[in-house]
């Protein structure tokens, strides 16, 4: 196999995926005993519990055990940042189906027919649903923010626009729900297996829930069915149960949510609600942006400080502004606590400004790509509205090369020309940007260790905190080893995550798996060959003038050289030590949050999609026809791999931002909760003509061989879908207005989008 990551490599799991050899937590042979959990809930939305009688739940067949907040030996409340999220409802119910009580059974049927024999009664009281609500009560999970910006310059405003948005959230839809397996090992210890991105935290809170110290808890994961961010806080309460039942009976215990459960329990992407004002100058020079940005959270804070931020730092893309004040609200609601997903607020803070820059160019007349790459931050206009300076100045030239790459100017005149002639059906065209701050804004978390153990035979392992759940981080970091050391990949294995071999690992989140991850394994990479260079010079005699070369699995210094293996062996016995621990922390970041000011990311990803859609005026119903991408990746570690992200990042982009309608009922009950009334994105969906390309340009700055994070940035590139269709829609009033249109873009929206453009349009 190839020594160089940055040749495209297969997926280091992609036989067992498509073989079912890959082993995830629910195909892990169960021990003898092995109980099973389901939990008991209500229906109703808020309010103080007054009777919970669970004796036919505590009798019913295969019943050994049943649990509530009372039986919890440790610290109730498991938030992951700030308190508010009770393992079990103690005493009230904040949202429907919010988990009161637990059952392990003997079987998984058993436990979930054991809870429905709860009786339960509450004295309800009103539920608050929207963000509005929330709003007007002053009731929020978190104080509001807002973020001034003034440069002092001082240019009139001659057009000014006002618009709203809303943006509802989304399920994560991962193949594999949420699932833990907890074994309690010699005294009295745990080792639970986690289908999460965070380990870390779950070895901290089961820990908690215990009254445990850490090192009693060993948290172990191999490979996640997808995460997107709904197994970063998400997965605790599934691990915890699973482990408060392990140390109560001393049994085996697997919790593996019921996709139903999974959809109704678990958080998912905030719905938000935007309010801008923006300005600009006859030039269409963008002069001053005034944003609110009010997230539907939920009944707790979960990681909503972070959420909502990452919508404000989003909230100017790509564009410079002389003069900003972006707000943030945090609001509470009787709804499940909404969670990280892919993006983490980014899109919804983006789709925002570029709603904005649609309308603006309506009301200018000037052409909206004509627009946006003026507005583009460049030499001299490069201060975000947080303080930090924009260094590379590469979105202009990659929109431009897109655009010219697809034909957009001229597919923008066929398709004008096709709506002259077309009573019904009408094209659309956009062409938007994507600048995409890269590290967590919790400074803290920017850091990662790795532990590299070479035997003395010459095979790696390579253990690091990041989980792998389907985008390709351990191929990249066993891409890294290989390159470092001159080894082929088949020397190399990675090892599942465990918090007893790298602790205190931050969760692979942000689009920093492999920027943080890959430099951990790399320093422990060039610790291990510092080692073997000074035996090589001291013992072996070899030259101290010259480098030692580590490449096609051979060590060579001028004239001499040995396999690599041939020299482990004898490092090792020289009693050279081969095992090394690596760590990296990413440098030059740092931010105050109430201030609003500071510089919260090493570098920014950038990216831009062209795509062109066809509407039905009739009945909103729309096609894809083409979608062209070019992104930028800096030097790829593995092609493959990014091109899979970028493929599929858009598409699921798509999902939130046409297919997938998260949806509750006036008492708060979540509506669309099963794959027959929650619609993903499927083959039909992706564009007809689907054309994806990497804008060749190294990282600046110093990441792992010059690469940048390729997760999170692609989702954003199907906002250029959704301007489409308000585009197509446009064109039904034959370009008179421009209709407002909510995401998701349903075919109902688009309808109504579109009726509202022709009565508006005979109106002039």
């Amino acid at each position: 196999m190839s020594l160089q990551t940055s040749r495209a490599q297969p997926h280091e799991s992609a036989l067992g995926h498509v073989t079912g050899d890959a082993r995830y937590i629910d195909d892990i042979p169960a021990p003898a005993n092995t109980l099973h959990v389901a939990v008991g809930s209500t229906d109703s939305i808020c309010g103080q519990i007054s009777r919970c009688d669970l004796a036919a739940v505590r009798t019913a067949p295969g019943v050994i055990d049943v649990v509530t907040a009372e039986d919890v030996p440790g610290k109730l409340d498991i938030g992951a940042v700030y308190p508010g999220d009770p393992l079990l409802a103690d005493g009230r119910v904040e949202y429907a189906r919010q988990p009161v009580f637990a059952v392990a059974a003997t079987s998984l049927r058993l436990a979930q027919q054991a809870v429905k024999l709860a009786n339960i009664d509450l004295i309800e009281e009103r539920a608050q649903l929207s963000s509005a609500a929330a709003i007007d009560a002053g009731d929020f999970v978190l104080p509001t923010r807002t973020w001034r910006h003034d440069e002092g310059i001082e240019t009139e405003a001659t057009t000014s626009i006002d618009g709203t948005l809303t943006i509802r959230g989304q399920e994560h839809f991962y193949l594999e729900g949420q699932a833990a397996l907890a074994i309690v090992e010699e005294h009295g210890a745990l080792r639970v297996h986690s289908s999460t991105q965070h380990p870390d935290d779950i070895q901290h809170q089961v820990a908690d829930v215990l009254g445990l110290s850490m090192h009693n808890v060993r948290v172990v994961t191999r490979r996640m069915g997808g995460g997107f961010g709904g197994k970063e806080t998400q997965a605790a309460p599934v691990a915890c149960l699973a482990a408060l039942f392990a140390q109560r009976t001393g049994h085996p215990v697997k919790y593996r949510m019921p996709r139903h459960d999974d959809m109704v329990m678990t958080g998912k992407r905030h719905d938000f609600d935007a309010s801008y004002r923006v300005s600009c100058d006859e030039d269409g020079l963008l002069t001053n942006v005034e944003m609110e940005l009010a997230g539907k959270c939920g009944f707790s804070p979960d990681l909503s400080e972070g959420i909502v931020d990452r919508a404000m730092f989003h909230a100017m893309n790509g564009y410079y502004t002389p003069k900003a004040e972006i707000t943030g609200y945090r609001c509470r609601t009787n709804t499940v606590s909404h969670t990280a997903f892919r993006g983490f607020g980014g899109p919804q803070g983006m789709i925002a400004i570029e709603a904005a820059m649609d309308e603006l160019a309506f009301a200018t007349g000037i052409d909206p790509l004509t627009l946006r790459l003026r507005n583009l931050y460049a030499p001299g206009r490069d201060t975000t509205p947080y303080g930090q300076k924009v260094e590379q100045h590469m979105l202009a030239d990659l929109m431009s090369q897109l655009a010219k790459n697809c034909r957009y100017t001229e597919r923008q005149a066929e398709a004008r020309a096709f709506n002259t002639e077309s009573t019904n059906l009408k094209k659309g065209l956009a062409l938007t940007p994507v600048q995409f701050g890269i590290s967590f804004t919790a400074t803290h978390l920017n850091q990662a260790g790795a532990l590299l153990n070479v035997f003395r035979d010459g095979s790696v392992e390579i253990n690091h905190a990041g989980t792998e759940m389907g985008q390709g981080l351990f191929t990249k970091v066993a891409q890294v080893v290989s390159r470092s050391l001159g080894l082929p990949l088949t020397k190399i294995v990675l090892g599942a995550t465990q918090t007893d071999k790298v602790p205190n690992g931050s969760p692979t989140a942000a689009s920093s798996g492999s920027d943080l991850n890959g430099m951990a394994a790399l320093d422990a990479c060039n610790q291990l060959k510092s080692r073997l260079v000074s035996f090589a010079r001291n013992d072996l005699g070899w030259s101290k003038d010259q480098e030692l070369v580590f490449a096609n699995g051979i060590v060579s210094c001028g004239t001499q050289s040995l396999p690599f293996d041939e020299l482990i062996k004898a490092a090792y016995l020289a009693r050279v030590q081969l095992s090394v621990a690596g760590f990296y922390k990413t440098p030059d970041i740092h931010f105050d949050k109430e201030a609003g000011k500071g510089s919260p990311f090493f570098y920014y990803a950038n990216g831009a999609a062209a795509s062109e859609v066809m509407i039905d005026t009739m009945t909103g119903e729309y096609r894809l026809l083409r979608t062209d991408i070019l992104h930028d990746v800096g030097e790829s570690l593995n092609p493959a791999v990014d091109l899979g992200q970028i493929e599929g990042g858009f598409i699921q982009g798509l999902g939130w931002l046409t297919t997938e309608e998260l949806l509750w009922d006036d008492a708060g009950r979540l509506i669309s909760n099963s794959p027959a009334n929650y619609k993903i994105p499927t083959a039909d969906n992706c564009p007809e003509q689907f054309n994806v390309d990497f804008f060749n340009a190294p990282n600046p700055r110093p990441t792992i061989y010059r690469s940048k994070a390729v997760g999170e940035p692609p989702l954003m590139l199907a906002i250029s879908a959704w301007c489409a269709l308000r585009d197509a829609a446009c064109a039904a009033g034959n370009y008179k207005s421009l209709p407002g249109l909510s995401a998701p873009a349903t075919p109902e929206q688009v309808y109504w989008a579109a009726q509202q453009a022709m009565t508006q349009g005979e109106q002039r």
